[in-house]
């Protein structure tokens, strides 16, 4: 699944961006000036488009740059890179800054193993590899050899590494994986079926599985998965959406495979599969935007076609099989999650009964394994994990590492142990197994069984704290701050603050690599739990969505001027970095606190919320922010639009706008439009001093794929930047 709540399998727009630190020292002259560039950036072509909206007039100068094959688009992308490269790269010390990146960014990763039969699949990626690799492990109940053998390395694939493994899925039995990759940072997935005992590819291919969902029968002999339609099939353009449910079995043409769902819904709705172990029940849960989820019930014994099980009310749902019962997680009339049980055969809603209510903490997920339920749990945005018997009852709390993260776990309703990954601010992403054979009603032991080598950093030198500060409205937020141990409060420590506060997804801590280079110069990193997340549940997330998307900014403000209150940082000193809705988020900083700020880091952002669902996968984030096509949504999203209020003459905070050329997430246009608007209209346009910057990464998409050498290209740049404004010496 990318990203998100684990209750709602929908393609989320997440990326927080490559983050960047800096060092307390000021070294700048007195007029901070870049080194030698050219006069000033390119003059984009204004060819003004004027519409009315909901009654509004509105004019929009650079309609053209919407279009990337437009001949001025292409002049002026061209012209735009060349001016970014002549004030990044004579930038002091970024030879430095690229070396020390290089080493942080070739810290490795490592997976949550995935068990099938005999077994155990993870992924790893060590030192300069641009993608992690799928390895196999042989063994069975903790009784395995530490052997890993190479299953599939994309790295093989393409010479400059831009082809990634999207997803994977393991069979019941394990005899063979199904894999997604896609080129060029694109999403675009084309799945592929490899046995697990030889490496040998089967000629199973089936293309437009972007994020797909595959559920294997049993034998290995077949799988249920999700698929987008062919050009020609639905409306021109429509080809993202229209996700339907198929039926595959191995060595047949896959443009025969048999329709099971999806037939005649709303073409933004996105179905996922679930299969129970004795291949009788086809689970499809349908996500309907960030709010609302249904799922339907099929009796693969019967010709019937799927039923609807849940309420069809505003509420997300979620569920496992065990044993002829269904465990449905759901927010429904409980924003924290709770836990219902029913029985297959009679599984209609007045049938469901409670048997974990929904607590102080946030329930993210719970799913059966070695007949017991691994709830994973969300409180004061850290995480935790406890087990519980199938009726409910409490049975041991999983004991972690430290505060911070689980970022999975995985186990299997036959196999009685689980493995779950963590990580935060100051440990590297581990891996550690649990014997569930051992829960004694006190607490079970969890034993390391992979970590990646950190061995380039020191954690033990830094410090996390997690502050509550006042938004505006009085509501209490939570921020982490993390610095070097024993920094000095003197109100100038370069400080870096990002966040995301949207569609459900949380800000816990997680171990940022690149954040050590700034923390290394003295820097302060910052993330600021804002509405729009998952961290306290529903009631959190409708806070800061639709009417209430204010929220998240004011909350954002807050979080600066308390940074700046409690004599961290200064607004000379203070710069703010964020991606996807992030880069909203930075979008809506700039227009409406650009005497905040003294840098800012946008990166794949959402900028023309007027017209932005007309782009890439957008119509699928409408439930979450609205449309201008409704005229009270309008009014929502004009009132904050950050290309729409860009005032003239204003001087605003020195800008580094990112994107990528294949982004198929939030289209490139945002970041072009914005730039070109803002060089021309904005007091610093022009200013070799506080410059607005594009820079358009090639080969590239939203960020999931990239490959190392890209991902140290872009820090290089990004904490060039950084670094220069701020006054920190590399």
């Amino acid at each position: 699944m990318p990203g998100g709540s684990r209750l709602l399998s929908f393609p989320l727009i997440l990326l927080i961006g490559l983050v960047a630190m800096v060092s307390a020292e000021d070294p700048r002259p007195a007029d901070s000036s870049a080194p030698s560039t050219p006069a000033g950036p390119p003059k984009a072509k204004v060819v003004p488009v004027e519409d009315t909206v909901q009654g509004h007039k509105i004019v929009d100068p650079y309609r053209y740059l919407e279009n990337p094959n437009d001949p001025d688009t292409k002049l002026y992308v061209e012209q735009e890179l060349s001016y970014t490269r002549s004030i990044l790269d004579p930038l002091p010390g970024r030879d430095k800054i690229n070396a020390r990146l290089s080493q942080l960014l070739e810290i490795g990763t490592v997976g949550v193993p995935q068990m099938g039969g005999k077994y155990y699949f993870h992924t790893r990626r060590e030192g300069g590899q641009n993608q992690p690799v799928l390895y196999v492990r042989e063994g069975l109940n903790g009784a395995f050899n530490n052997d890993d053998r190479v299953l599939l390395d994309v790295n093989q694939l393409a010479a400059d590494g831009t082809i990634a493994l999207d997803w994977w899925y393991a069979a019941e039995d394990g005899k063979y994986i199904a894999y997604g990759t896609s080129a060029s940072g694109s999403e675009e997935s084309t799945l592929h079926i490899i046995e697990s005992a030889t490496g040998k590819l089967l000629p199973d291919t089936i293309e437009r599985t972007r994020f797909a969902s595959v559920a294997w029968m049993k034998d290995s002999s077949a799988f249920y998965y999700t698929r987008n339609p062919k050009k020609g099939e639905v409306p021109d353009g429509e080809e993202v959406y229209h996700v339907k449910v198929f039926y595959h079995q191995l060595g047949t043409d896959p443009a025969k495979d048999p329709l099971i769902f999806g037939e005649g819904r709303n073409p933004q709705d996105t179905p996922n599969v679930t299969l129970s172990e004795d291949d009788r029940w086809l689970l499809i849960d349908v996500g309907e935007g960030w709010t609302k989820s249904e799922m339907y019930l099929k009796d693969l014994q019967s010709k019937d076609p799927p039923v609807e099980i849940t309420t069809g009310k505003d509420f997300l749902y979620g569920a496992d099989f065990f044993a002829g019962k269904l465990y449905i997680t759901t927010n429904e009339d409980a924003p924290h999650y709770r836990v219902f049980v029913a029985d297959t055969a009679h599984v209609k809603r007045e049938n469901w009964k409670e048997i974990i209510p929904q607590s102080d903490a946030v329930l993210q997920n719970a799913s059966v394994t070695g007949g017991k339920l691994l709830a994973e749990y969300e409180h004061n945005a850290t995480s935790e994990l406890k087990v519980f018997g199938l009726d409910g009852k409490k049975l041991a709390d999983i004991p972690l590492p430290a505060i911070g993260t689980v970022f999975s776990a995985s186990g299997r309703y036959d196999r009685d142990e689980i493995f779950f990954g963590f990580q935060s601010f100051t440990v590297p992403p581990s891996i550690y197994r649990v014997d569930l054979t051992k829960v004694d009603g006190t607490g079970v032991n969890s034993a390391l069984w992979a970590k990646v080598d950190a061995s380039s950093i020191d954690p033990a030198a830094y410090d996390v704290q997690q502050v509550w500060y006042s938004s505006k409205d009085g509501t209490k937020v939570p921020m982490f701050i993390v610095s070097k141990k024993g920094i000095e409060k003197n109100g100038k420590n370069p400080t870096l603050l990002t966040g995301y506060g949207g569609f459900n997804i949380s800000e816990t801590p997680s171990f940022n690599r690149s954040a050590y280079l700034w923390m290394e110069h003295g820097g302060i990193f910052a993330v600021a739990n804002l509405r729009g997340g998952a961290e306290f549940g529903e009631d959190w997330h409708r806070a800061g969505m639709l009417e209430k998307k204010q929220n998240v900014f004011d909350d954002f403000i807050a979080a600066s001027e308390y940074l700046i209150a409690q004599k961290y940082t200064d607004k000379d000193h203070l710069a703010i970095q964020g991606g996807s809705n992030g880069g909203l988020l930075m979008g809506a900083m700039i227009t409406q606190r650009p005497d905040l700020f003294r840098a800012v880091v946008c990166q794949v952002p959402l900028l023309d919320m007027l017209r932005y669902q007309n782009f890439q996968i957008a119509k699928l984030w409408i439930p979450e922010y609205g449309s201008a096509d409704d005229a009270k949504q309008f009014e929502w999203l004009y009132a904050y639009s950050p290309y729409h209020h860009v005032k003239p003459g204003q001087e605003y905070p020195a800008i580094l706008f990112t994107t990528g050329d294949t982004d198929t997430r939030v289209d490139p246009m945002h970041a072009k439009k914005m730039a070109a608007l803002m060089q021309a209209e904005a007091k610093n346009g022009a200013s070799k001093d506080k410059p607005i910057l594009l820079r358009i990464e090639t080969k590239a998409g939203h960020g999931q794929g990239k490959p190392v050498t890209k991902q140290i290209e872009e820090s290089t740049d990004v904490y060039s930047f950084l670094f220069w404004q701020l006054g920190v010496k590399p």
